[in-house]
């Protein structure tokens, strides 16, 4: 459901809100709690801290709108606004924008360029707090801490996940970049880390899309981990989009002409998870751990290039789902038995 705050010192608004919304409202869709003023507004903020959208007028008495603006933007900076006003000057629209604003309607109000507006909004905050949960989840504080961050984690939050441990069903993909190695012994460092965070930033993206999380970067190589419904489909889904990409890539201006391409290991299974690492030194890593997470790794030195590898006790589960190819039994470190493997083909 998405909560809404109106704020507008005519009430005849809040009467045409309920009656053109009325379906969404009663499909819980919408939800609207209406402020008259500025002042008031700020206060129905600090009451309901899951607002996702504030509706505005600019000309309200004890407080205008332009001054509510700045005013959200120190309470709540994920809190986005829509300005709706019967002044649509040029001065005012700027200076709304300037203040935070995300949109401008002018009066009389148009209810489909509204919920257009609306919905639009909403895509952009829903896309900000997935950007911020991924960010979370996948530990990017360890690099950019500073104050900022630190307040929207909260200390408590912060120092009782320093805690957490647990069992967890899940999915692990290890995606190698094949022969990067060759690059970083020909090119300059400046050419070497650019094009590596050029195709690390490919591979994220994938990841994110299904739900994944960036458990460590490893020279030239991502650790990843699904967790949830369908993880391990997930994570195959993520990888062959993520093999597709990177193949279609242009040759490296380099003096062998570097093709691009990546080889992949999967494995799903029971894993521990929980921060590991040296309390003394005080650097501790949220992360998986366990045989799972070992044979994962395991097939991704096994892959060739462009091979996505499973084991057979993965490739029955998602056999109805992607085009496999038996490529035989392999020996692993620390297998008493070799394992029958299996490559993704689509």
């Amino acid at each position: 459901m998405t909560k809404i705050l109106v704020v507008d010192d005519e009430s005849d608004l809040e009467i045409l809100i309920k009656q053109k919304f009325r379906q969404k409202i009663r499909q819980q869709e919408y939800e609207f709690i209406f402020a008259s003023n500025g002042k008031q507004a700020l206060e129905l903020v600090k009451q309901n801290d899951d607002l996702d959208l504030v509706l505005s007028d600019i000309n309200m008495p004890v407080m205008d709108g332009l001054t509510l603006l700045s005013k959200l933007s120190e309470q709540n900076s994920l809190l986005k606004s829509v300005i709706i006003s019967a002044y649509g000057d040029m001065e005012n629209i700027r200076t709304a924008m300037n203040r935070g604003a995300f949109d401008f309607i002018t009066k009389p109000v148009n209810f489909q360029d509204l919920e257009i507006t609306i919905e639009k909004t909403m895509l952009y905050v829903t896309q900000i707090r997935e950007t911020l949960k991924a960010i979370k989840e996948n530990n990017i504080l360890r690099m950019y801490v500073d104050e900022t961050v630190l307040n929207f984690m909260g200390s408590r939050e912060f120092e009782s996940s320093l805690l957490e441990n647990e069992t967890i069903e899940a999915t692990v993909a290890f995606i190698d970049i094949c022969g990067f190695t060759a690059i970083s012994e020909t090119e300059t460092p400046d050419k070497v880390v650019k094009l590596l965070n050029e195709y690390f930033d490919i591979m994220v993206k994938e990841i994110i899309q299904e739900k994944g999380i960036i458990d460590k970067f490893i020279g030239d190589a991502i650790m990843a981990v699904f967790k949830g419904p369908f993880h391990l489909d997930r994570a195959i889904d993520a990888c062959l989009a993520i093999r597709k990409t990177i193949d279609e890539l242009p040759s490296f201006d380099s003096a062998n002409g570097y093709m691009p391409h990546v080889s992949i290991g999967i494995n799903s299974g029971e894993m521990v998870t929980g921060n590991i690492g040296s309390s003394t030194l005080r650097r501790l890593d949220y992360t998986v751990i366990g045989d799972a997470v070992n044979v994962a790794a395991r097939l991704q030195g096994a892959a060739k290039v462009s091979q996505i590898l499973i084991t057979e006790e993965n490739y029955l589960k998602i056999k109805e789902s992607f085009v496999c190819n038996n490529i035989g039994e392999l020996n692993f470190k620390n297998k008493e038995l070799p394992i029958t493997v299996f490559e993704v083909l689509k």
